[in-house]
């Protein structure tokens, strides 16, 4: 059986019309075309859904039957074109996206205020995780794409360069490093280490990212931890108090951009951070999806160095 929604709305319209003649003027059908509509639904049925005479057309009771059916069909379609059109349109729709919390906290909001302003009906869905959970949220479909700091290559998985991320001393306005030159050029990474190593240092935790590319960057040296904390706000505000130095990527300054800290770029070899957009290979994004990825390549943060807060 295969009725089509021409037919569904012939039938409705001679249902509601009760004449051949008008119901096919209302479908912008000629009467034996519309006629034939008619009958090739009852035949795919296999009953009788009209009576039929020359003065006048009623619903048999198995039309009746039919009716309220027809109607919930004819109602589901418009509902599912209507759905579909405004996701065209992007007045509806979700985008699911995880990233890094640095650039969900400092860079994305902007990047979602001019998205929203001009989709609000599309939905937001936002997780704010490290590297590891963003891949898997998009390998297990939880997101439509995430920025990682990991380059995941799989044969389910791609990712694409997205930005560059350098790193920055931060430590008090008045703690000597805020004052003395710290030593410039590739050769001087070994003094530049022995000026941080002899301060107490605040370190992230080791899952995270930063850690990572930091231990990377100064093996096989060790920095003088003090201690390990999980949140960058947590890193500034140990700081602010004086108990000791770290050091920290461009994306998260917006941190330690206050009153009695200063920051200052660094230029150690291998210390700079690659962000990856990750998306899955075998799904293509939803227009809303595909709409906000456009945004966010367009908007993505560009490698540069700031400029030192006293």
């Amino acid at each position: 059986m295969n009725i089509s929604t021409r037919q569904v709305d012939a039938f409705l319209a001679l249902a509601a019309q009760r004449s051949f003649t008008r119901a096919a003027a209302q479908c912008h059908l000629s009467q034996p075309a519309f006629s034939a509509l008619i009958r090739a639904l009852e035949d795919d049925l296999g009953l009788r859904l009209f009576d039929r005479s020359t003065r006048h057309v009623s619903l048999t009771a198995e039309g009746e039957n039919f009716h309220a059916s027809a109607l919930r069909i004819r109602a589901e379609v418009d509902a599912a074109l209507a759905t579909l059109r405004d996701a065209a349109l992007l007045r509806r729709g979700r985008v699911s996206v995880a990233l890094l919390p640095s650039l969900a906290a400092g860079w994305l909001p902007g990047v979602l205020a001019g998205f929203r302003a001009q989709h609000p009906g599309v939905e937001l869905d936002i997780a704010d995780v490290l590297s590891e959970p963003c891949i898997e949220r998009v390998a297990t479909g939880k997101a439509d794409f995430a920025l990682a700091a990991i380059r995941a290559d799989t044969p389910e998985l791609q990712a694409e360069p997205f930005c560059e991320d350098v790193f920055h001393l931060v430590c008090r306005a008045d703690h000597p490093l805020a004052r003395q030159p710290l030593p410039a050029g590739r050769r001087s990474a070994a003094a530049q280490w022995r000026a941080l190593a002899e301060w107490p240092f605040i370190h992230l935790a080791r899952h995270s990212s930063v850690r990572q590319y930091l231990e990377a960057a100064f093996h096989p040296h060790a920095m003088r931890t003090l201690m390990e904390v999980e949140q960058l706000a947590t890193v500034m505000g140990m700081v602010r108090a004086g108990l000791g130095i770290s050091v920290v990527p461009t994306l998260t300054l917006f941190h330690f951009q206050q009153e009695g800290l200063a920051t200052r770029p660094l230029a150690l070899p291998g210390l700079t951070r690659q962000i990856y957009l990750v998306r899955r290979r075998d799904r293509g994004l939803s227009v809303a999806a595909q709409a906000l990825y456009a945004r966010v390549m367009q908007q993505r943060p560009m490698h540069a160095e700031m400029p030192s807060k006293q």
